[in-house]
């Protein structure tokens, strides 16, 4: 076999497109580089595993390696590609052994994901303190959490965990009060997470609202939901510093103490920084490639970047916006997912586009279930060209007289010129979240908000009124449209 196909990053994107390369193309290459040893995990059942929903870290595995061989993937683990030679058509790898070679390409595949960041506060060497985006912190959070006498190593059951680390974690003293630096994604689960294994959490937030993203209406639903089952949440309230002690002794790690905040002292012997990820992108920084938002690789409709040859999908690249038309940034895992499969045909001979991103996501909150897509903050819109009017309305989730239904608030927002849905957000407890699917689809359909009102959604009283909660708040914007 020849024309070899090389991928750097063994998780969502690169082994959905080697393994549809492979089935599509099997009379040439493929070779898959991974800098670590984890592959194919699921980075979203993290906060699960800590809480204890997910029995074992193997759990959250998709694919092991030898199930990427048997697929016919030469899977290299412990390979860092460190640059691109775009003209020579090679890139040039480190091993772990300390081996340097030089690998050539017919075709390219970045899907290099991305990183936490920390802002200014440095977690390196200290007990307690962590960043959550790879699968050795969450064993190493976990094995932290235990009571050291209590904790079962058979929960990090997978060869590939940093065994050093999470022996260090447990046998450190168990925490009995949790600070969670950041409100959004990571920082809501993690709070439920840590609340469900019994500590006090607290919850900073920088911003006046948790959940920046998915709106005013769902931040306050969710801060309320947050606060009723036991978390102290704290908007409005950056933190300034984490607190460690003062002498750990010679040749150990200082422990986190405390966090401040506001001018105050929050005392916590773990702290959770969940603050953003950024694209790792180091690999192609002396080549000529263009960068999108948040530093993304820039891609087009077929993942293309615009080197030659080169492709780029998940956290590390850009999409087309279905709203904007504009390039984006969403690092979901249905967008790496799906854009690694389409390029993985498309490098096989069969052209087929990544798909648009609308920024669809949804979380949940103890009970609380929220949604969003597209464009909801006011700004956005106005810089994108629209001219926003945004409606939020509050229904039942099911017919009054059945039992069960919840309050869900529906806000949607429509662009006044054009009358076109271009963003929406939903909150309640009663399966609130799976409905901003409807709304997804409409936004990548353009429908405007009239067109929305008059869809044909199902109804029976154990799933939702005659009027839907998303028709109700459609209703609503058309009128203010209308009369505008």
């Amino acid at each position: 076999m020849s024309d070899p196909f090389v991928v750097v990053g063994a998780d969502a994107a690169g082994l959905s497109a080697a393994s549809k390369f492979r089935r599509e193309a099997p009379d040439r290459d493929v070779v898959v580089f991974e800098k670590g040893r984890w592959i194919s995990f699921a980075y979203c059942g993290m906060p699960y595993f800590i809480e204890g929903r997910v029995e074992r870290l193997s759990n959250l595995l998709s694919l092991s390696p030898s199930e990427v061989a048997e697929r016919g993937i030469d899977l290299r683990r412990g390979h860092e590609v460190v640059s691109v030679d775009s003209d020579a058509k090679t890139v040039a790898v480190e091993a772990a052994t300390g081996e340097s070679l030089t690998q050539p390409y017919s075709d390219l595949l970045v899907a290099t994901g991305g990183r936490a960041v920390t802002g200014p506060f440095d977690v390196r060497g200290v007990d307690g303190a962590f960043t959550l985006h790879d699968m050795d912190a969450a064993a190493a959070m976990d094995a932290y959490i235990a009571p050291p006498d209590e904790y079962d190593p058979a929960r990090a059951d997978v060869s590939a965990v940093d065994r050093e680390r999470v022996d260090h974690n447990a046998a450190q003293p168990a925490p009995e009060t949790a600070a969670i630096v950041g409100g959004g994604y990571v920082g809501v689960e993690m709070a439920e997470a840590l609340h469900g294994r019994g500590l006090d959490v607290h919850l900073f937030q920088r911003s006046d609202y948790l959940l920046p993203p998915f709106g005013e209406a769902v931040g306050a639903r969710v801060a309320a939901e947050l606060d009723a089952t036991g978390v102290t949440v704290h908007t409005g309230s950056p933190v300034d510093a984490l607190v460690t002690d003062d002498d750990p002794g010679v040749g150990a790690n200082s422990r986190i103490e405390a966090v401040e905040a506001s001018g105050e002292t929050f005392p916590a012997d773990l702290v959770v920084v969940g603050v953003g990820i950024r694209p790792n992108t180091a690999l192609l920084e002396d080549t000529d490639v263009e960068t999108g938002p948040g530093g993304a690789i820039r891609t087009d409709e077929h993942g293309r970047t615009n080197l030659p040859e080169v492709y780029a999908a998940g956290d590390c690249a850009t999409a087309i916006h279905a709203v904007t038309g504009e390039d984006a940034w969403s690092p979901l895992g249905l967008t790496a997912n799906r854009a690694g499969r389409a390029i993985g045909s498309t490098v096989a001979g069969t052209p087929t586009p990544v798909g648009e991103i609308a920024g669809t996501a949804v979380v949940k909150a103890f009970d609380m279930e929220c949604g969003r897509v597209g464009i909801l903050d006011e700004d956005e819109a106005i810089e994108a060209g629209f001219d926003p009017v945004r409606e939020t309305v509050t229904a039942g989730s099911r017919s009054g007289y059945y039992p069960g239904s919840s309050d869900t608030d529906v806000t949607l927002v429509a662009d006044r010129d054009t009358g076109r849905l271009i963003g929406g957000s939903i909150v309640g407890a009663d399966r609130a979240a799976v409905r901003i699917n409807t709304v997804a689809t409409a936004l990548e359909s353009g429908l405007t908000v009239a067109e929305f009102e008059r869809l044909d959604l199902a109804y029976a009283p154990p799933f939702s009124p005659v009027w839907d909660p998303l028709l109700v708040a459609a209703k609503v914007l058309n009128g203010s449209l209308e009369s505008a």
